[in-house]
């Protein structure tokens, strides 16, 4: 194989650097599933339309991003999507792609257009000459030696660190005979002669492939896309480095392992393969364009966006209940999450005297916390954000029991390390198969109770000093537009998911809290707004909260709808009763979340079989999590109380009048609105492209290094959301729309916070959202339609008709 010549003078070296990180930008970073959160898929993709988009990831990995024709024709059919959504679609799309008239595109709709696909790598080329799956053999050893250098503590042999992933993959490939045995002679040699370089190995593979500079961005992104999850991992790991002010250099070593092997099989198939690669090189060089049918196709997936937002716009019209008058009785601040939606309406309903909140479930406190017994640090903060606080369970006056708690938490990853082990784990199930029936029993029948919290109070260490609180407290207070009419009893509710044998567990947690639970934030910042210093400090700064009110920190568990107190960090003989009345209202509230639930998830029957799911290790949808999202509104609560929003709706509280520079109203733009539209997006791309974007069947799943997932036994890592958190069985759980902002602010200050952050802007510009404007009654008013310009709703109405006679 190497009597092959050697390749010409390589092409530039930055050049091909620069190609290179332009590749890995095109990839969208995975968290590992201890704090996994959703992820924009398309996150490379936001500088471009839909349509655009499409072509390339067409060009590069096969992948639709819409719906099949039939899911949008059933929807025209039944009248869903109406022919005046259709005509404002079609008028949006550029006029020499889009089909001739309404008529053409009703036809287009019942048609079925091929199924996008990649251009063929080598290894595809060489596999049609050979008959040997090069793409599977690789995806196989590429995989097996991911899984042990990504490792983070569930190999019990961890491959050797210190040394970077290109480095230590051509240690282990030098020593690797499966690909001599499979059909490629010479290959550990091949890779001991590669560049010591990952770059100046991109760029030898580059010259001797005969790749011009405009093919290197769809070809290199092309190679990282066959990398699945274990590619998107390394792009974490440099979103990490890059968020701390450093650089990661891994997912351009993939890039190079991954271009060795098409090295590899240019050299053994090229006389054979040569002219097929120069029709692709060919292709690879060409601008990347949209099709007729793609622009059809992101035609009919925005008018399926339009009736969504039409019927949005009716029920935000609809008249609202007058507030109870006086003073609340209880206030209960929920995550803006769409779950808390469903429990925030039944909370209300049960007393007129209730007033509910939404927020980020962070609380604004961005906080890397310790757990009690862990030397672990936790980012318990939104992704896009750098902690700012240090917190941590426990003190001097509990050290000793936080001792015992270390060594138990140790012993406990050992012994599961044990288990898991492969030169154990027959014999561990052969000595202890009979002690762990009883266990098994219990799992199996959901006998064994969720797991209780009875760890000390978290604290902040180090400590903050008094003025650092009174700022801190009055930052979160005016983001939550509470600085006024504060009740006796104030909840601050995070939420967490209490669920077993489900390695995605942690995406069923708060996404504002980097993939963990709320508690330990909420509690943190009750501490705060409960200190009498801190309240005496925000007095002059016109925020007096009344002494008799207390902040209590609570805990929403989304699979069971229950809710868990903590008044004993601040225990108040006072508030007993205003205690024991919450928690009648919670429990009834919790009744009421359950049973709307229940209607939803498959096999649930009725609201009592919703909490055994959550114990039942063989469960695939303990819960549907946020699949449903389509709106995130920013408003006053009383523009959404008492309209039923059915769990699809992030609620953020947000009162303009009380943003004097706009400052909440950046904040919310650019932290809340982007975290949304990152789960939003998530549950797109996992129902529209699962093959790609998706986490495949839990059915089949096996953690690997403990980071992620593969489908049987190796192979890729899996990205997305789990087939089971899209679809039911029978149907769709998760109608892929693209998220509707709503935000009730004058449309300058909306369009100033456009004009300041371009890469939000570019989500609007780019219809990867869509954004409107309530007016002061809580009516969608106007549409942004791109580059800082507005439409009036009613205007849209008007012209809607004439619209449809031109499309006609």
């Amino acid at each position: 194989m190497m009597s092959h010549p050697s390749p010409s003078a390589l092409i530039d070296m930055t050049v091909v650097e620069i190609a290179a990180d332009r590749a890995a930008r095109a990839i969208p970073p995975v968290w590992p599933l201890a704090s996994s959160v959703a992820v924009n898929p398309f996150l490379g993709q936001t500088g471009e339309n839909l349509a655009a988009a499409g072509a390339r990831l067409a060009r590069v990995a096969g992948v639709a991003v819409t719906m099949p024709r039939r899911w949008y024709q059933e929807k025209i059919a039944i009248g869903a999507i109406s022919d005046e959504d259709l005509a404002d679609a079609w008028m949006n799309a550029p006029a020499d792609l889009r089909p001739a008239d309404l008529a053409a595109l009703k036809a287009a709709a019942a048609a079925t257009p091929a199924k996008p696909a990649a251009l063929p790598t080598i290894a595809d080329l060489a596999a049609q000459i050979s008959g040997v799956d090069w793409p599977g053999l690789i995806a196989e050893r590429l995989g097996a030696w991911a899984a042990g250098y990504f490792d983070e503590g569930q190999a019990l042999w961890a491959a050797p660190r210190g040394r970077s992933a290109y480095a230590a993959w051509r240690f282990v490939a030098t020593h690797d005979l499966t690909p001599e045995i499979a059909g490629l002679p010479g290959f550990p040699l091949h890779v001991s002669e590669a560049p010591e370089g990952a770059i100046a190995a991109i760029a030898r593979v580059a010259d001797r492939l005969g790749l011009d500079q405009p093919a290197l961005d769809t070809y290199f992104h092309q190679m990282l896309m066959t990398l699945g999850g274990w590619a998107q991992y390394a792009r974490h790991k440099a979103w990490v480095a890059e968020l701390a002010g450093s650089t990661d250099r891994t997912v351009t070593d993939l890039l190079a392992i991954r271009l060795i092997w098409e090295e590899a099989l240019f050299l053994r198939y090229g006389e054979r393969l040569a002219d097929l690669w120069a029709g692709v090189r060919s292709a690879h060089a060409a601008p990347v364009t949209p099709t007729p049918d793609l622009v059809t196709d992101a035609i009919l997936q925005e008018a399926a966006e339009r009736a969504a937002q039409r019927a949005l716009a009716a029920t935000l019209a609809a008249s609202v209940p007058h507030p109870a008058p006086g003073r609340p009785l209880l206030q209960a601040a929920f995550c803006i999450d769409v779950r808390s939606e469903v429990f925030r309406r039944a909370l209300e309903s049960t007393s007129p005297h209730i007033q509910t909140l939404g927020f980020a479930g962070f609380f604004g406190l961005s906080t890397a916390h310790r757990r009690f017994g862990s030397d672990v640090e936790e980012a318990r903060l939104p992704v896009l954000l750098n902690p700012a606080l240090k917190s941590r369970c426990g003190g001097p006056d509990v050290a000793a029991a936080e001792g015992a708690a270390r060594v138990k938490a140790r012993a406990k990853r050992a012994w599961g390390r044990f288990k898991l082990a492969a030169v154990s784990s027959f014999a561990f199930v052969e000595a202890t198969g009979p002690i762990y029936v009883g266990k098994l029993l219990s799992d199996a029948l959901g006998w064994r109770g969720g797991a209780s919290d009875a760890t000390p109070a978290p604290r902040l260490d180090p400590a903050l000093d008094l003025a650092t609180r009174v700022k801190a407290a009055g930052t979160v207070l005016r983001a939550m537009s509470l600085t006024t009419g504060f009740a006796r009893l104030v909840l601050l509710a995070g939420h967490g998911a209490n669920v077993v044998n489900n390695p995605h567990a942690s995406g069923l947690h708060c996404g504002a809290c980097g993939g963990y639970s709320g508690e330990v934030n909420a509690r943190l910042l009750a501490a705060l707004l409960n200190d009498p210093e801190v309240r005496a400090g925000l007095a002059p700064d016109g925020i007096e909260i009344p002494p008799d009110t207390l902040f209590v920190a609570a805990l929403h568990d989304t699979t069971t709808d229950r809710v868990t107190l903590y008044a004993q960090d601040h225990p108040s003989d006072a508030h007993q009763a205003d205690i024991s009345r919450a928690q009648t209202w919670l429990a009834t509230a919790g009744d009421l979340t359950r049973g709307e639930r229940a209607l939803r998830l498959p096999r649930a029957g009725h609201e009592a079989a919703i909490p055994k799911r959550s114990r039942d290790w063989a469960e695939t949808r303990p819960e549907w999590a946020l699949a449903g999202c389509k709106a995130f509104i920013a408003a006053p609560r009383t523009r959404t109380n008492g309209k039923t929003l059915d769990g699809r709706a992030f609620l953020h509280d947000y009162d303009w009048r009380r943003d004097g520079n706009f400052g909440v109203l950046d904040l919310i733009l650019t932290a809340p609105v982007v975290v949304a539209s990152w789960i939003s997006l998530q549950y797109y791309g996992s129902t529209v492209a699962p093959d790609v974007f998706g986490g495949g069947n839990k059915l089949l799943h096996n953690v690997t290094g403990g980071i992620g997932v593969v489908e049987g036994n190796g192979g890729l890592l899996r990205p997305g959301l789990p087939w089971q958190s899209v679809h039911d069985g029978e149907g769709y759980a998760h109608e892929p729309l693209r998220l509707s902002v709503c935000v009730e602010a004058p449309r300058q200050a909306i369009a100033d916070v456009l004009r300041r952050h371009d890469t939000v802007r570019a989500l609007f510009d780019n219809g990867w959202l869509h954004l409107f404007a309530l007016d002061e009654a809580g009516r969608m008013a106007w549409r942004y339609t791109g580059d800082l310009q507005w439409t009036a709703m009613r205007e849209a109405d008007a012209e809607r008709q004439a619209r449809l006679q031109v499309a006609v």
